[in-house]
């Protein structure tokens, strides 16, 4: 693929399109439930800084009328997915349960645990895989180190911004150049630390390294003092399908130990993971 950089297209962020709007788009069909749809919104209303919201927060967020969104609240409690203390509603445990069919069937997260338990004793580092969804990364399947806990709470089903990531920088760079225009046009670019790439422009071309090596470093980009190194894993037609990464502390691994001692494990368990399950019929 061409490293010449095309211009990029106006960074104005598109117009907001609420919740209660994209339903509004399949009215007229049939087989479409409004009302299952309306309480998928009111699920996706909660976000890790917003645990407990009001009906009319909620309603807010959506843009589904607080009747719609009350009855909806109501629903979720009597099947055991959220909780009220009076006034505001919180997610409960259950809600789990909506992903962690396809988590724990996929062959990709079941065939990977092995690899990600390999190099995890091996290099004594958290391991992890994910995939991208939307400009998130989602995280599949991971083996953590008790003793290596960080101050970023991860598990499966965990999702992370993908460009100050370096399993989010492995898959945006395996996008092709319109799709990675798009998404450096649309995408909420923040910096998390001083030193995070947030600029479409600095961004592009990192990307374009990481296509041009096949690896990803990102150094203290996501959190201050946290370091990783990813790799990606394809399919049978030689895609990318996901990425693996190891994280660890920047005080105890330089970046030179990861590129010397650490690459090369991650790029032979990233070979024999993607021969395995991905193995042309």
């Amino acid at each position: 693929m061409s490293e010449t950089r095309p211009p990029l297209p106006s960074l104005a962020p598109p117009p907001y399109v609420s919740p209660a709007k994209r339903i509004e788009e399949f009215a007229g069909d049939p087989n479409f439930m409004t009302s299952l749809a309306r309480g998928l919104a009111v699920i996706n209303a909660f976000q890790e800084r917003k645990r407990h919201l009001t009906i009319a927060q909620i309603s807010h967020r959506t843009e589904i009328p607080r009747a719609a969104v009350r009855r909806c609240l109501y629903t979720l409690m009597k099947l055991g997915y959220v909780t009220t203390d009076g006034r505001t509603y919180s997610l409960l445990p259950k809600v789990l349960t909506l992903g962690h069919a396809y988590l724990s069937s996929t062959p990709l997260a079941v065939s990977a645990q092995p690899f990600l338990d390999r190099l995890s004793e091996q290099l004594h580092e958290a391991c992890n895989l994910a995939t991208l969804e939307g400009e998130q990364v989602l995280y599949l399947a991971r083996s953590a180190i008790p003793q290596r806990l960080i101050s970023v709470d991860l598990s499966v089903g965990s999702r992370l911004p993908a460009y100050c990531t370096s399993m989010g920088r492995i898959l945006l760079a395996a996008l092709d150049d319109d799709q990675l225009q798009d998404y450096l046009a649309h995408a909420e670019l923040q910096p998390k630390t001083s030193r995070t790439l947030h600029t479409p422009e600095a961004l592009w071309e990192c990307l374009q390294r990481v296509r041009h090596q096949g690896w990803c470093v990102v150094d203290q980009e996501l959190e201050q003092g946290l370091r990783s190194l990813a790799v990606p894993v394809y399919d049978s037609a030689g895609h990318v399908l996901a990425a693996m990464n190891i994280s660890t502390h920047a005080s105890r691994v330089p970046i030179a130990e990861l590129e010397k001692r650490f690459l090369p494990l991650m790029l032979s368990a990233s070979r024999e993971l993607s021969g395995q399950v991905f193995r042309p019929l």
